[in-house]
């Protein structure tokens, strides 16, 4: 069996208009939330022996802090691949992985990671938890999937299990949609 975690990253700021897209940082806000779905992945037993993520600072500052909460630091090969990038590149990526990985986790960004969820699960009926990622899949949000294959080629569209999906609001409302 493989599985495959995404972590999109948590929220950035906005406030200096001068740095670039791939430079913007943590908002005090992003940062909390990260360390506390770090705990909770550590708390509900996410795991993973491979990482790939990219090196934008606003996701390496993001695993930063998971690994704060978690307990355990995070070295995932830094890929520029990840930055921005489409489902489709993201899953060449996980299908490439070495097959002697059984957990990978992917960081990086919208609109590739919740694509790339909404590819790889069925749309089926009553399934509530891809329903949910499909209505959203905020910053810093996770999702689990699994499938019983023993290569990572093999994870393929349409035959992916979505186990889990956690926005940083489920764990802690003042993490939700801010009011303005």
């Amino acid at each position: 069996m493989k599985t495959l975690t995404l972590l999109r990253h948590a929220k950035s700021g906005w406030d200096d208009q001068g740095v670039r897209d791939f430079d913007r940082r943590l908002n005090p806000k992003g940062k909390r939330a990260a360390r506390l779905m770090g705990r909770h992945m550590r708390d509900s037993g996410v795991a993973w022996d491979h990482a790939i993520a990219s090196p934008a600072a606003r996701v390496v500052e993001t695993l930063n802090e998971v690994a704060e909460g978690y307990g355990r630091a995070i070295e995932p090969v830094w890929d520029r691949r990840v930055y921005l990038a489409s489902a489709a590149t993201l899953l060449d990526l996980v299908q490439s992985t070495a097959d002697d990985h059984g957990g990978l986790l992917l960081s990086g960004h919208n609109p590739g990671l919740e694509d790339l969820i909404l590819t790889l699960v069925a749309d089926i009926p009553d399934n509530p938890l891809r329903d949910a990622v499909e209505a959203k899949f905020p910053t810093c949000s996770m999702a689990v999937t699994t499938a019983e294959v023993d290569r990572w080629a093999d994870f393929t569209p349409r035959a992916i299990t979505l186990t889990k999906f956690v926005r940083p609001r489920d764990l802690d409302p003042g993490l939700g949609p801010d009011a303005d």
